[in-house]
């Protein structure tokens, strides 16, 4: 009897477990209640992400808009070059210690012997004027104080400001040749070494230029600093002149020839290339600088060439402009920052060793502080009193 309630309830335990497994999955598969409205919206928003706005030139508001005149920037007027140099003459302060003040103090002594000429010649010597045009100077000196027994402080200053008068060749042409001929505008070749301030040097050249009433083009023939293109052209802009460039890199020579066609067919005055900075002991780039001439040439000659020259370079810029003269047939020297050393004595040594003439001096860092040179007005500016020759 036991035997069988043991196995009627096995049974019951059977048929239990079989029903609890066919009720158990029904109630997993029962479907959830509906969420409300704004739970499932937020839903779909997390879902869909960030709205896209859609692009500002898509969404039309209906009002039009001109856009905003931008206004170019007024045209500057150089000041005129006709007596720079004097109204610049404070700049050469510091040369005037050496000429103005230490020369003329020497000559000034109650007795003119043997070392006292000697002093004279290690001041002249010492302001880079050179050692062949310094004997020449303290020679004439010498002999024209003892003939005429001169002791005045005036007389000694009229002596001295007539011999470096005489030392600078005041004969030769300083005259910028930048009038066209023909219907071809002038050119003027613009080369120096690095670090002279040549590019800078240029775009006063192009003030000066305007100033005297000349249309300009500039060709940015430094094709190896963008910069220097950019600059050039920055400093054509304010005075209203053209300025014609290629891709960096490009060759200087097709740059400048286009510059030049370009002149021509516009019928400007005078076409002003800047060549790349370059070393003087380079032989590769002095053979580029002269094709640029020749390339340049086929349009005609170039009417002016200007070596740039650092005058704190001092006997250093003589073998510069020797090398370049050589290269490039140098016509002219611009010489800066004259107002920054006492060294002004190098203007004679240039003039004296290359013949070449200075025609430009630069006195400072100002837009308009490049002036036409003068002899008589440069002594004039040196000594601190009127040299020679110069109008009342």
């Amino acid at each position: 009897m036991t035997e069988y309630l043991l196995i009627a309830l096995a049974l019951l335990g059977v048929l239990i477990l079989g029903a609890l497994g066919l009720v158990v999955p029904k109630l997993r598969r029962r479907p959830e209640p509906p969420l409300p409205r704004e739970v499932e919206t937020r839903a779909e928003e997390d879902l869909a992400g960030p709205p896209v706005l859609a692009p500002e030139a898509e969404v039309s508001t209906g009002i039009l808009v001109e856009p905003p005149v931008i206004e170019a920037p007024p045209l500057e007027v150089p000041e005129p070059t006709a007596g720079r140099l004097v109204r610049l003459r404070s700049r050469l302060s510091r040369s005037q210690n050496v000429f103005g003040k230490g020369l003329l103090g020497l000559l000034s002594r109650d007795h003119l012997d043997e070392d006292t000429w000697e002093e004279i010649e290690d001041s002249l010597i010492t302001a880079d004027v050179g050692i062949d045009a310094t004997r020449d100077i303290v020679d004439r000196l010498r002999e024209r104080t003892r003939v005429l027994g001169t002791r005045s402080a005036g007389e000694l200053r009229a002596l001295l400001a007539a011999e470096l008068v005489n030392a600078l060749d005041p004969s030769l042409d300083r005259s910028l040749n930048t009038a066209p001929k023909d219907g071809v505008p002038a050119v003027l070749l613009v080369v120096g070494v690095n670090g002279a301030g040549k590019t800078t040097t240029c775009g006063k050249i192009a003030r000066v230029l305007v100033a005297d009433g000349r249309s300009v083009i500039l060709g940015a023939a430094d094709t190896f600093r963008a910069a220097a293109a950019d600059q050039l052209e920055t400093w054509a802009g304010r005075v209203g002149a053209e300025t014609v460039r290629g891709p960096e890199g490009a060759d200087p020579a097709s740059v400048a020839f286009d510059a030049v066609k370009r002149g021509i067919e516009t019928g400007v005055d005078t076409v002003l290339i800047d060549t790349a900075g370059r070393l003087q002991n380079k032989v590769g780039l002095m053979d580029e600088l002269g094709k640029v001439k020749r390339v340049v040439e086929k349009h005609g000659p170039i009417d002016e060439t200007l070596l740039i020259l650092d005058a704190t370079t001092g006997q250093n810029g003589l073998e510069q402009a020797r090398v370049f003269t050589e290269a490039v047939n140098v016509t002219g020297v611009a010489l800066t920052k004259l107002d920054g050393t006492a060294k002004g004595g190098i203007v004679i040594a240039v003039q004296r060793k290359l013949g070449i003439p200075v025609k430009l001096v630069g006195l400072g860092e100002g837009k308009d502080d490049l002036a036409p040179f003068d002899a008589v007005q440069f002594v004039d500016a040196l000594l601190g009193t009127e040299a020679p020759g110069r109008d009342a």
